[in-house]
């Protein structure tokens, strides 16, 4: 094995996005896997999204770790969410006992910290889904921004996070002192210039954006076949029945995420395009 091999290895061990696939296993429940793949868009800048994938020994418990965060006008922010994110909401001290609000305080504290750090982080953003799964059982699905997450059951997708589109939250936006612009040909824009109505980062629009997440408790069961998280750059080509048809045959979850990634770029998709994979049978 090379030298590279060997570091890509520990990477994907350690759940960093540095290589653009992976894959790992519960040691909790066998049957558990992830994986995850990664392709580059097509714009001219370079790979603004970051993909963390990992199981966690806590204890007597064992957690799933997923998220998906999408950079715009930056790759720190996102590096830094990868990095910070998940022990920020870890070190919360109720996290075991009310997870959803533990999340929440995670995401305001981790944002103000972007925020302080501007002047190194810079001026860009990011969105994040992030899923938390705890002893196999509980799933805790946050985002903010329009990465989403997707469960499905006995063949049929359900989505469990939500799009944070200027239009949908118009009212908050001008209530806030900002506008929603809609011109011919693009889509709503924070200020006329944000795709997303909530995102970490973006000290220049904050006091027009919210970085308060969208929570939901989803609990696995023997119904339960698999979960996805990705970046824009798959829905905005692919819905998520359509996306969850595609890999649904696919066991290896490492083979489910390039697959739904070549599938995102078949269908025309130049986004950089980001995917998690979890089967959980």
């Amino acid at each position: 094995m090379t030298g590279s091999e060997i570091l890509d290895k520990i990477k994907e061990k350690v759940g960093l996005s540095s290589s653009d696939t992976g894959r790992g296993k519960s040691k909790m429940s066998k049957h558990i896997t992830h994986g995850y793949h990664m392709v580059e868009g097509k714009s001219h800048h370079t790979m603004e999204d970051y993909v963390f994938a990992q199981f966690k020994q806590v204890d007597e418990n064992e957690l799933g770790l997923f998220a998906i965060f999408d950079g715009h006008l930056s790759h720190e922010i996102p590096e830094y969410l990868r990095s910070h994110l998940f022990n920020n909401i870890l070190n919360e001290p109720n996290f075991w006992a009310e997870p959803e609000s533990a999340i929440r305080k995670a995401y305001r504290i981790t944002d103000t910290t972007i925020l302080d750090k501007a002047a190194d982080l810079g001026k860009g953003g990011s969105t994040a889904v992030t899923a938390i799964l705890i002893n196999g059982q509980k799933l805790v699905v946050a985002n903010v921004g329009d990465s989403r997450a997707v469960i499905c059951k006995k063949g049929v997708a359900k989505q469990l996070s939500v799009d944070h589109e200027p239009g949908r939250e118009r009212k908050n936006i001008e209530d806030r002192g900002g506008f929603v612009s809609n011109f011919p040909g693009d889509v709503p824009r924070v200020d006329g210039q944000l795709a997303v109505a909530r995102a970490f980062g973006d000290k220049s629009l904050k006091r027009h954006l919210s970085s308060e997440p969208d929570v939901v408790v989803e609990h696995i069961d023997d119904d339960t076949d698999f979960l996805i998280l990705a970046s824009d750059g798959v829905w905005k080509v692919l819905s998520n029945q359509e996306a969850a048809d595609c890999i649904k045959d696919i066991k290896d979850a490492k083979s489910a995420a390039r697959h739904l990634n070549e599938k995102a770029l078949e269908k025309g998709s130049t986004d950089d395009i980001s995917c998690v994979v979890v089967r959980f049978q």
